[in-house]
């Protein structure tokens, strides 16, 4: 069989979010095709818009790449052209995205991360809404298959497009189980915290900075919390759309020389910030998935999280789940996993539990078998 897929998601430097998911999930088909007994029994061509990244799989005989423009209407002309001109007889076509190629003539499976944006469109910006939501809506009925990311996720999808259940597939992502598990902080770790600015314990923050992350709530329980504990307050995380009322809020906070923001790090910094942390915070709006909360538990670091959308499927029992509309909810629980000890391990315990929930070698084993499906 001859998989084509849009690797451009995956094809970036600061990976985050869906740009994770898709890179993390072209390197383990490829690893799946590598380790086959016998001969690989698939090809794979991605497409992209630029040259590969050196850190995408290498070209072999089951696996290439093509490159190709003009960038600007990719989606939109130059791929369905390519697609339509090609001689390779591409079987399946996989799009780890919200968009599928207009007007292609293949069956296509798709990704979609979450539906956020019909439920809190004032939350994105205008010429972002509408690509999300007129091209979402037609992807939806072009693509044979829908993987998304979690039950939440499936239902929602489910719910708002009117599809048929069984089009649509849950595959949980993973973690980068090298770079995230428990461990306990060096003497050159602690270094490190002090190099980036923090002084003494902290909370710490990852996640695009956004309005749908919900931070702005963040802060008021920050300076509620402040009052029992000594503590900071670290955002890692580059910058998405309308954060100016972001950081104007942080810039008026008494606070604010003990609010951190590092933008985007890697994720060697990322491990050691998880390990030293007091706790991680994800009082989020909305969330597909929340791989950071993941992340987190695999440290070692206990989680406060929304009780809201994905979030509590996904920490199970290892999680203090707030309301993220309530600043006060958001302080308690942060201020519950600091006070009592003993619950705080408990956390931590139940945590390295639950990730083990969570792999990206099964997700892709599980998207390969929904392509495989479609060529039957």
């Amino acid at each position: 069989m001859t998989i084509g897929i849009d690797g451009n998601e995956a094809n970036t430097k600061e990976r985050v979010g869906i740009g994770q998911y898709a890179y993390q999930l072209l390197s383990h088909l490829n690893d799946l095709e590598r380790r086959r007994i016998n001969k690989p029994t698939n090809r794979y061509i991605v497409y992209l818009k630029n040259a590969p990244s050196p850190d995408l799989p290498k070209i072999s005989d089951f696996w290439r790449y093509k490159v190709f423009g003009p960038s600007k209407l990719w989606t939109q002309i130059a791929l369905p052209l390519e697609l339509y001109l090609s001689r390779d007889k591409i079987d399946v076509f996989f799009s780890p995205s919200h968009y599928v190629p207009r007007f292609s003539p293949l069956p296509h499976v798709m990704s979609i991360m979450d539906v956020s944006f019909l439920f809190f469109p004032e939350l994105f910006r205008k010429k972002d809404l509408y690509q999300l939501k007129e091209w979402t809506a037609y992807s939806v009925k072009k693509a044979v298959s829908i993987l998304t990311i979690s039950h939440f996720s499936r239902n929602s999808i489910i719910d708002a497009y009117k599809v048929s259940p069984d089009r649509v597939v849950v595959t949980y992502p993973g973690y980068d189980k090298k770079s995230f598990r428990k461990d306990r902080l060096k003497t050159k770790d602690q270094d490190l915290i002090k190099r980036l600015g923090i002084r003494g314990r902290y909370i710490l923050f990852v996640g695009t900075i956004q309005p749908r992350k919900n931070i702005t709530k963040l802060l008021d329980a920050f300076e509620t919390i402040q009052k029992e504990h000594d503590i900071s307050l670290v955002l890692v995380g580059k910058k998405g759309w309308l954060t100016e009322p972001i950081f104007e809020k942080i810039g008026r906070s008494p606070l604010k020389n003990r609010i951190i923001w590092l933008n985007y790090v890697s994720n060697s910094i990322l491990s050691v910030l998880y390990r030293g942390a007091q706790c991680f915070v994800l009082p989020s709006l909305y969330e597909g998935f929340g791989i950071p909360a993941i992340e987190a538990m695999a440290c070692g670091c206990p989680v406060v999280v929304s009780k809201t959308t994905s979030l509590p499927e996904i920490v199970g029992n290892a999680g203090v789940l707030v309301d993220p509309l309530q600043s006060e909810s958001i302080a308690e629980g942060l201020s519950k996993v600091m006070a009592e000890r003993n619950f705080r391990d408990i956390m931590i315990r139940r945590g390295l539990e639950e990730v083990k929930r969570f792999d990206w070698g099964q997700c892709a084993k599980q998207t390969l078998k929904v392509l495989e499906n479609v060529h039957i």
